[in-house]
């Protein structure tokens, strides 16, 4: 489409991190942004105050009269009997989906840098895009979290690379393809590939044919970098036309980790590259998953011409992201972490990776299955083995159950009974209000409290680190 003359933009759906991303970088573009959503909460809904883009609260026909605007970007949450969507189809209104409008608006200018994966998406595009501009290659970003570099989740910069977080959930309603297909890689990541989105996914299958058809995207001189360690990458590597670049723990991989040390609050860790030179790294991203996350973004840096020293000088001045392992304070000698993870690997890997990162605390892992998957049964008996490496495990019913089949529900009752068969302490909470006031009377200490969810999980985080404080 022809973007020539554009000035005013309506953001459908802007409260998500993604389309509320989307909104802060065309609004500093000079861009007229308004929008609309049905309920916006912090860290988007601060961010969007802060750049003062006005929002309508509800959708509504009327909505749009109001803004009167010269193109539509229609998130993935809007159905198609939203009502403004319904107005936008019949008045004919210019419109285009998120992942559309990145490659009208940004893609022409930049070579794009494209992480995908299940896992890791978030921490390998922010850590990539930070070690890009630590070194004055001034990229842009655009990433479905936080970086605390930059208290953002975007970047604009005038560089020759865009890194682009690029997600396999669907596009847009009339758009049932994954996201990261419009977002045309020269360079791209993928760190792995599990089954998860079961309300849009009905088998493993299909997730493999959308990861298929992103590696197909790569043409000739463009670079895919894959981990060595995920059969399902390797496999799907080979459908690839573009140059693979294998890293992990095989001896097959072309970026090899060769040994790791993990001590209290940081890695230290060698590996070889393609050339077969050995470096020694530290970063203090915790976990074996983040060892990963760490060098595939080694590799990408390298292809940006790189040298080892500035990526482990960039490495050490990273900060972190928003609600990835994120620590929100410690009172009383409690920690308490925020995290994002809700797929059983990631929850898995996250307890493992404050285990080693805090070897001293008694771990409370603090659950609370909020994604489309996660409230399915499709993970009932996973889940069960994720939470192994934690002192007592509590789990929070999950919102929305509703909207889903009995047959096909969460039993998250049945989840803490398969935990204590095991032979751990867990327990089951109908509300966050009685989760909170347990914690209060059971956290000591030398605690690790880590909260696990994909939403606000009612704002506990930080009111459980205010309640320590004044207790």
């Amino acid at each position: 489409m022809h973007t020539h003359g554009i000035k005013k933009i309506y953001l459908m759906g802007i409260g998500g991190i993604a389309m509320g991303t989307l909104a802060g970088m065309l609004a500093e573009k000079g861009f007229q942004v308004t929008g609309s959503d049905q309920n916006l909460y912090p860290p988007m809904s601060t961010h969007l105050e802060q750049l003062r883009i006005p929002i309508f609260t509800g959708y509504g026909a009327e909505n749009l009269e109001q803004a009167a605007p010269d193109l539509v970007v229609i998130g993935n949450v809007i159905r198609r009997d939203n009502p403004e969507a319904l107005h936008v189809v019949q008045r004919g209104l210019p419109y285009l989906s998120m992942p559309q409008a990145i490659g009208e608006f940004f893609l022409d200018r930049h070579q794009s840098m494209v992480v995908a994966g299940t896992h890791g998406k978030s921490t390998t595009a922010s850590l990539l895009a930070w070690i890009l501009s630590h070194a004055g290659l001034d990229p842009s970003a655009f990433i479905g979290a936080f970086v605390k570099n930059w208290q953002s989740s975007y970047r604009l910069g005038t560089g020759p690379y865009m890194v682009i977080e690029g997600d396999e959930y669907d596009t847009a309603f009339f758009d049932k393809g994954p996201k990261f297909l419009h977002y045309r890689p020269s360079i791209g990541i993928v760190t792995s590939i599990e089954y998860d989105h079961a309300d849009i996914f009905p088998d493993f299958a299909a997730v493999i044919d959308a990861f298929g058809r992103f590696m197909q995207l790569f043409g000739p001189q463009s670079h895919l970098i894959v981990n060595a360690d995920d059969p399902n990458c390797i496999a799907l590597a080979r459908q690839c036309n573009g140059r693979v670049m294998t890293y992990g723990y095989s001896c097959d991989a072309d970026w090899r980790i060769l040994d790791i040390n993990h001590r209290p609050g940081e890695i230290f860790f060698r590996y070889q590259d393609p050339q077969l030179n050995r470096h020694d790294m530290v970063t203090r991203l915790a976990g074996d998953h983040n060892l990963m996350n760490t060098m595939a973004v080694i590799a990408a840096a390298s292809l940006a011409g790189l040298t080892p020293n500035r990526t482990q000088e960039a490495i050490l001045a990273f900060a972190g992201v928003t609600r990835r392992q994120d620590v929100i304070g410690e009172s009383r000698g409690i920690l308490v972490v925020d995290d994002f993870a809700h797929h059983p690997t990631a929850v898995r890997e996250t307890i493992s990776a404050m285990r080693l990162h805090f070897p001293e605390r008694r771990i409370i892992a603090v659950f609370e299955p909020r994604t489309n998957s996660s409230r399915r049964r499709v993970f009932q008996n996973a889940y069960a083995r994720s939470f192994q490496d934690a002192a007592c495990v509590l789990i929070k019913e999950p919102p929305g159950l509703e909207s889903i089949l009995p047959q096909e529900r969460l039993d998250a009752r049945r989840m803490v009974q398969d935990i204590r068969r095991a032979k751990q302490e867990a327990h089951y909470f109908e509300n966050t209000a009685n989760l909170l006031q347990f914690l209060l009377g059971y956290c000591r200490t030398g605690d690790l409290v880590l909260c696990m969810s994909n939403g606000s999980f009612d704002g506990l985080p930080s009111e459980l680190y205010q309640a320590i404080q004044e207790q």
